[in-house]
């Protein structure tokens, strides 16, 4: 038995690799799924032609402007048949910028693409979800969100925001059934980036404890779990999938 079978889920974020390793994960569990993308539409018409009949391609909303959230909530669950299940925040932007000096417009279009849309799709999501009696959101945050990088302090803060989102959500749709949650990921391998960032990826192996870099898959078989039976009795939960870095002593 598959784990999502019957499952109608929306991803978010879907033209870039966490969000294409999450889309194939549940269409490898058993469930149609939505394909977000506002960049990266090439990619992500390519995944839905991977997956097949059981992907479509949702292009172009900007998840920044609440009412284009709620559009694609209902385009994903008109979609599905009326049916939402599953929810994944997984776009996301990380800029680099110092925080002195910073514009604040600069901060806050980090936190509107990070958290701002996590708020408006979720809560747009958990409408569907009540009228069918239940679903799961999961948000993905960072490692970041409680080890902060220099030059993402506005990146941090968001992810940091996302994971008392999840939690407060869960406390106030776990009686309609909805189970919120995040995952937060390590460094994820991506084609390029030891090459764009060999020091931070030598560091990184070094620190992490069973050996390499994460894979897209890595998160995508976290979402899969949270949307689950499986995880059932999970809610309100910071899932972290890092190899292992955050058990490291920095000290």
């Amino acid at each position: 038995m598959t784990l999502l079978a019957g499952q109608v889920a929306l991803i978010t974020g879907a033209g870039g690799g966490i969000g294409r390793g999450i889309a194939l994960r549940f269409a490898r569990e058993g469930a149609a799924v939505a394909l977000h993308c506002r960049t990266g539409a090439e990619a992500a018409h390519a995944l839905a032609e991977e997956i097949g009949d059981r992907a479509v391609v949702l292009p172009g909303a900007d998840l920044t402007v609440e009412d284009e959230c709620r559009r694609l909530v209902a385009q994903a669950a008109e979609w599905g048949g009326g049916r939402l299940d599953a929810l994944v925040n997984n776009a996301g932007v990380q800029p680099v910028r110092q925080l002195p000096g910073m514009p604040a417009a600069d901060w806050r279009a980090v936190v509107d693409t990070n958290l701002t849309s996590v708020f408006a799709c979720t809560q747009a999501a958990a409408e569907v979800m009540r009228e069918q009696g239940g679903g799961t959101v999961t948000h993905i945050a960072s490692v970041e969100a409680r080890m902060p990088v220099e030059g993402h302090a506005h990146y941090s803060a968001s992810k940091a925001a996302v994971v008392m989102h999840a939690r407060a959500a869960a406390l106030e749709y776990g009686p309609h059934g909805i189970r919120v949650n995040t995952v937060s990921p390590g460094l994820i391998d991506r084609a390029g980036l030891e090459e764009a960032w060999p020091e931070g990826v030598r560091r990184w192996r070094e620190a992490v404890a069973v050996g390499r870099l994460g894979r897209p898959e890595d998160v995508g078989d976290a979402c899969v779990f949270l949307a689950s039976r499986l995880a059932s009795w999970v809610t309100g939960h910071d899932l972290v999938v890092d190899g292992g870095v955050s058990a490291r002593p920095t000290w």
